[in-house]
């Protein structure tokens, strides 16, 4: 099998919530003997099980128990995709400063949380993007941040060295995803929402994605092995925007669907790869009955990229797909990290072409707004569509 270069998720610093179930249970004194008789056992079983959590002490990275006596009203957020976790639980308005990444200036930017929320772009910067936070300007931020919260530890500055510089607790965040990692991801949400007084919104935002995944599955469900689509998807982004041969071996939305993504294959020891490059005669050989392709590619240039790929390379012009025009362009998804409401956005229209039967209820513009709509408070797909050349959720011209 002619694959290349893979390239495995890093390991990323973790931390966990401590949880200290409490039994209090108090047996009165019980005057009828019969009734003690009978209610003496049940009370003694009682006092085994654990009741609800009266506690949760957060760590921070230097180990300790930050004093957090009311919810935090400052905050910075290091790392991607961090300040999206904010904007998730309706917090935006508690960052005080963001990184450079969102104050560039961009003809593209697939980012929906970022599109929702341009006043990002005139606040202070307290670093460079991907965690290299600059202690010195952290410290000049008026108002002070009470708390930091950093995804992806493991890149720039260290967390441990960073709380020792700014006298500030840091808390470092597991960014998780929508397979294997989902609890890290929701056990993010719940620390976030814990010392920022949204607990009931990151509960909120944990049953949106868990009751929309369950309603794409249940949709393709009972589709036997042999009627389900060969798929690939070229294009993906990985710390920038690649060609076509860039694809993504676990791509949520195929496994949501029960769609044969054809670079499963390309899975190795059984472990998910975040990202792999597949060679151009590995998918000529496949022959993909479906070609999606991420349109992050399309910051490459015209005379680059997938979609100029697909339109010239004499190899990829023989492609079945190719030849009956079952190519269609989707959202950028991995933009500063994984965008998880366009993961779902993604998979509805991909769901609608592959099984228009099973989701002729859906229009996948209308419910990527609504997805939009309730993770970052706008609908904001017109306005990535237009940065898109208007392609997404639609077929490619090969010509």
């Amino acid at each position: 099998m002619k694959v290349m270069h893979f390239f495995r998720k890093g390991e990323e610093d973790t931390f966990f919530i401590k949880v200290h179930n409490q039994n209090a249970y108090f047996i009165k004194e019980v005057l009828m003997k019969h009734f003690y008789r009978i209610m003496l056992p049940a009370l003694l079983l009682a006092l085994c099980l654990p009741v609800a959590a009266l506690s949760k002490p957060i760590k921070d990275a230097l180990g300790n128990k930050p004093e957090i006596s009311a919810e935090v009203k400052r905050v910075i957020c290091s790392g991607p995709g961090c300040l999206r976790l904010l904007v998730y639980l309706h917090a935006q308005d508690r960052a005080v400063a963001v990184d450079d990444m969102e104050t560039r200036r961009s003809n593209f930017d697939a980012r929906p949380y970022a599109l929702a929320n341009p006043q990002f772009k005139k606040l202070p910067t307290f670093g460079e993007f991907r965690g290299h936070d600059n202690p010195e300007l952290i410290l000049t931020l008026e108002p002070q941040p009470q708390l930091i919260f950093k995804t992806y530890a493991g890149m720039g500055m260290n967390p441990k060295t960073l709380q020792q510089k700014t006298g500030i607790p840091v808390l470092p965040l597991e960014y998780g995803n929508l397979g294997k990692g989902r609890d890290k991801f929701f056990t993010s949400l719940r620390t976030m929402g814990a010392v920022l007084g949204r607990k009931q919104r990151a509960e909120e935002v944990m049953a949106f994605f868990q009751e929309t995944i369950a309603d794409l599955v249940r949709r393709t469900a009972g589709i036997p092995e042999e009627a389900q689509p060969r798929v690939y998807i070229g294009g993906v982004a990985m710390k920038g925007p690649h060609g076509f041969h860039s694809t993504e071996p676990t791509y949520p939305p195929f496994g949501f669907l029960h769609a044969r993504n054809l670079a499963s294959s390309a899975v190795v020891d059984g472990k998910e790869l975040r990202h792999a490059d597949i060679a151009k005669e590995m998918i000529v050989e496949w022959d993909p009955d479906v070609l999606f392709l991420d349109l992050s590619t399309l910051q490459m240039g015209d005379n680059a990229g997938g979609l100029h790929e697909l339109r010239t390379d004499p190899a990829y012009r023989t492609l079945t797909a190719v030849k009956k025009g079952l190519v269609y362009g989707v959202l950028p998804y991995n933009w500063y990290t994984t965008n998880y409401g366009s993961v779902l956005a993604n998979a509805y229209f991909i769901g609608k072409i592959l099984y228009p039967e099973r989701f002729a209820d859906i229009d996948p513009v209308a419910k990527t707004d609504d997805i939009y709509t309730f993770l970052v408070g706008k609908p904001v797909f017109s306005k990535m569509n237009d940065l898109f050349q208007g392609l997404v959720f639609s077929p490619l011209s090969m010509q």
